[in-house]
């Protein structure tokens, strides 16, 4: 067995059958480009019967744009698997924050400078049309967002939060002291440096994990998951193969069994050839 085959057998006790893959510093590059080597990578996947699906943090709206290059057909796990949807934007499963949390927990994370943005159904609400991320923000996911002059009659139905800082000190210490007092009600995990995420306590990468081995009858252990952001890390606890980009932090590639190369160098490709398919002929 070649030594990427012998890696790829040992990250996983059984065979990979469906591979989730994060988007933004995983899938596409830097500049949100989804290169030919990507769209390739999960061609071969297709063509091993291996399955493949894609979770974010982004809105539904924000990943459509990868519907027809990647010809996905499995569902789309969006704001972190708070709303589950078809490819063709079709909601099939939704986990909301509670509305009396809403104002609680933008007070908090403006106690620590963090910029507060809500998403409710398919508006995009932000307090300053002009703030920080938002012009970048609506060019990643390709649609402009609502300003928000206050929480009346936006607190129902949010399924995603985002507290929003360059400072990205204050990004960690508001998303410890989140977690620390919302505990269990809430998720709360940076998805870049610059952005915190709040959602529903089972709307997390690792329950988009749990949720799509049921709907596929697979064991967890089959499933293989590829990200770069510490919300990745969950989907990697509950997944037999778990896969960290060269561009992730030290700590999130500590909590993964691999590591690839940067999204700059084509590392999900790389990741699908070597440790995704490789070995496929000779794991148990």
């Amino acid at each position: 067995m070649t030594s990427p085959q012998r890696e790829a057998a040992e990250g996983s006790a059984r065979p990979i059958r469906l591979l989730l893959a994060d988007v933004d510093g995983t899938l596409v590059t830097q500049d949100k480009v989804l290169t030919d080597q990507a769209v390739a990578a999960v061609d071969r996947l297709r063509d091993a019967g291996v399955l493949f699906a894609v979770t974010s943090g982004r809105p539904p709206r924000g990943m459509e744009m990868l519907v027809e290059p990647l010809r996905l057909q499995t569902p789309i796990a969006a704001f972190n698997g708070g709303l589950i949807v078809n490819p063709d934007m079709t909601v099939i499963e939704r986990r909301v924050l509670p509305e009396d949390l809403i104002r609680p927990l933008s007070q908090l994370m403006e106690s620590f400078g963090l910029s507060v943005w809500l998403y409710r159904g398919t508006d995009w609400y932000v307090p300053d049309l002009e703030g920080p991320h938002v012009a970048r923000e609506a060019w990643t996911v390709k649609f402009e967002p609502v300003l928000m002059t206050g929480f009346d009659g936006v607190t129902r139905d949010v399924a995603k939060m985002v507290g929003v800082s360059d400072d990205h000190d204050a990004v960690s210490r508001a998303a410890a002291a989140t977690q620390e007092r919302f505990g269990q009600l809430v998720t709360a995990a940076p998805s870049q440096p610059y952005y915190l995420d709040v959602t529903h306590p089972r709307a997390n990468k690792g329950e988009v994990v749990k949720y799509l081995a049921q709907r596929y009858s697979l064991s967890t252990e089959e499933i293989a998951t590829i990200g770069d952001q510490p919300n990745d890390v969950l989907m990697f606890a509950h997944s037999g193969l778990s896969i960290a980009m060269g561009n992730a932090d030290a700590q999130v590639q500590r909590c993964a069994r691999r590591v690839t190369d940067t999204n700059e160098a084509n590392g999900f490709a790389a990741a699908v050839s070597r440790f995704v398919l490789d070995g496929r002929a000779d794991s148990p």
